[in-house]
């Protein structure tokens, strides 16, 4: 029973305010590592961010998901694995059954309209960008900041996604500018990274 109840506050929205500059960093965190911390930090002190949500997926369409561990789970390890106060999580999608980013980011910003918000992605992801659901649709919702990842940032630069959104990249040096601007809009970030991933943690704990 305490396990339920402490799931349904994560089916809430993180508190924020008007005009608030929010940083969206959805996954399966499964599990969450310092990767997914480095990230948000990371783009939180160069966008001038307020604050950035982890958005818990229910499972993600693109990947087998045998190896999901339960929400609770997710979110108990990510609850002791973060130290920032400037990380607050949410399973918002679980509540209300969304598998696909685009309907999740659609809802938010219907629901806060007077949010900026901006969606963060690792260059892994981008890569793969245009395998998602409506993915050019969301590239419209909001802007985009794509980081670092060991291993992908050359593929990622040269991807269908990439290609397609060319004319709407932001400079370096701009960075700032990103959570004010119009979708579509999108910055590459190079920086510190890790190399750790959730699938390398799986197989060590195996």
């Amino acid at each position: 029973m305490r396990q339920n109840a402490k799931l349904n506050n994560f089916y809430k929205l993180p508190y924020s305010t008007p005009n608030m500059r929010i940083g969206l960093l959805g996954g399966s965190f499964n599990p969450a590592h310092e990767g997914h911390m480095l990230i948000s930090e990371q783009v939180r002190k160069r966008l001038n961010l307020d604050i950035v949500w982890w958005l818990f997926t229910p499972g993600n369409p693109l990947k087998k998901n045998d190896n999901l561990a339960s929400l609770n789970e997710r979110i108990s390890y990510a609850e002791n694995l973060i130290k920032s106060p400037n990380i607050r999580l949410t399973a918002f999608e679980a509540k209300y059954g969304f598998n696909y980013s685009y309907d999740s980011l659609s809802y938010l910003l219907d629901k806060l309209a007077d949010r900026r918000f901006v969606w963060i992605m690792g260059s892994d992801n981008f890569y793969n960008f245009h395998k998602w659901y409506r993915w050019r649709d969301i590239a419209k919702l909001l802007p985009m900041a794509i980081y670092a990842r060991p291993g992908t940032n050359r593929k990622a630069l040269f991807s269908k996604a990439a290609i397609n959104l060319r004319n709407f990249r932001l400079a370096l040096g701009k960075e700032k500018l990103l959570p004010n601007s119009k979708a579509p809009s999108w910055i590459f970030l190079n920086g510190i990274s890790s190399a750790q991933s959730s699938s390398k943690i799986r197989e060590k704990q195996k």
